[in-house]
């Protein structure tokens, strides 16, 4: 039989206070409705989110909505005529012959020549090299901000300047994926 000191009851319980407050602050914050703690919270019914479908940022845009079964992502810079661009892609693979899938790209976009809707649509179907007659675009809000969309890909204007595209695997997810997905990719900012 092990003897226990007092110190030794004290650290044990202690301990057991501890986790019992951490467990308790737990179980208030998932007991929380979102709307009361803050559009920072987030509350899981179940199994809480992946680390890729968990709220996070790119470029100052959060990314609140991401589809199940994504890859793994990764985030590149680049530059085309001037305008800049930070993305994230998640991608799934290797498959048995070695090769990745593109499931999800994001895109901000920043430039002096996107002045609103219309350049920005100029500007995309010149980077995407698309004849302008027959690129499919059907124009729509995305959120709060007026854009485009075309299977598997949407784009929208946020201020001179500033706009977003997303791109989604059309094999693997609706239309109504991508453009849920969109949605919930906004400026930090914005609501």
């Amino acid at each position: 039989m092990t003897c226990m000191t007092s110190s030794h009851i004290a650290l044990v319980t202690r301990r057991i206070v501890a986790g019992c407050a951490l467990g308790l602050a737990a179980l208030t914050t998932l007991a929380t409705p979102a709307s009361a703690a803050g559009t920072a919270s987030r509350v899981w019914f179940g199994q809480p989110p992946s680390t890729q479908q968990r709220t996070c940022t790119l470029d100052g845009f959060a990314i609140d909505q991401l589809p199940a079964g994504l890859g793994s992502p990764s985030d590149f810079e680049y530059e085309w005529e001037d305008v800049a661009f930070h993305s994230r892609v998640w991608e799934t693979g290797p498959d048995p012959e070695g090769a990745t899938k593109v499931d999800l790209t994001m895109k901000t976009i920043r430039g002096e020549q996107v002045i609103d809707l219309e350049t920005l649509r100029e500007f995309l179907t010149e980077y995407h090299e698309k004849d302008p007659a027959e690129w499919k675009l059907t124009p729509l809000r995305i959120g709060t901000y007026g854009g485009y969309a075309a299977d598997g890909q949407a784009f929208f204007f946020v201020s001179p300047g500033v706009a977003a595209e997303v791109s989604i695997d059309r094999a693997r997810y609706s239309q109504e994926d991508l453009l849920t997905t969109a949605a919930g990719f906004h400026p930090e900012d914005s609501v």
